[in-house]
């Protein structure tokens, strides 16, 4: 049964001094660290690299629940994967130890309440938009697709897939903007 350590800081100007010293002072061994943003997995290779090492038994151990994810679809992704090999995640600086009763549910909480708190802040946002829009301030952002450039493109006979090259843009907008279905 190993006590794995994962200490993250997001820029390379951060120190990871704290996180480390805690991580040794709960027993980890061993630890390990990256410098990277954390709101995405796939840039972090020491992440990947412990979720890969991690058996039956084991505990993955951080500072705080943010070092490991910023996102609550991340979060759910990697407890979804510590539960299938048997891990527990515990964290040194807030009540979370899944190994018990009372930490997954204070983990489910922490989840409940950032997906709540996610989902008010796009219902502001829409609120905001919409009486822009009824002030007739937001039009929303320029369309970066001139369709006219397209349907000049098109009578000269070029194809969805010359056209997209030509302008720099994807095939599928050239077919949003053409109005074609496409397969």
């Amino acid at each position: 049964m190993t006590n794995v350590g994962y200490a993250r800081v997001s820029t390379q100007d951060q120190d990871l001094a704290i996180q480390l010293a805690a991580l040794k002072a709960a027993g980890c061994d061993p630890i390990r660290s990256e410098k990277r943003s954390g709101t995405s997995m796939e840039a972090r290779a020491e992440l990947q690299t412990i979720l890969a090492f991690l058996r039956t038994g084991d505990t993955l151990t951080v500072t705080r629940i943010d070092r490991l994810a910023r996102s609550i679809g991340d979060l759910q992704d990697i407890v979804r994967q510590l539960r299938a090999k048997g891990v527990a995640l515990k964290a040194t600086e807030q009540p979370i130890d899944t190994s018990t009763a009372a930490g997954k549910a204070f983990l489910d909480m922490l989840g409940v309440f950032a997906e709540f708190e996610t989902n008010l802040r796009r219902e502001r946002q829409l609120e905001g938009i919409a009486a822009a829009k009824a002030k007739g301030v937001y039009r929303g952002r320029p369309a970066r697709i001139k369709a006219e450039a397209i349907a000049a493109l098109k009578t000269e006979g070029l194809g969805a897939t010359a056209i997209a090259k030509r302008l720099g843009i994807g095939r599928a907008s050239v077919y949003h903007v053409m109005g074609e279905a496409h397969g």
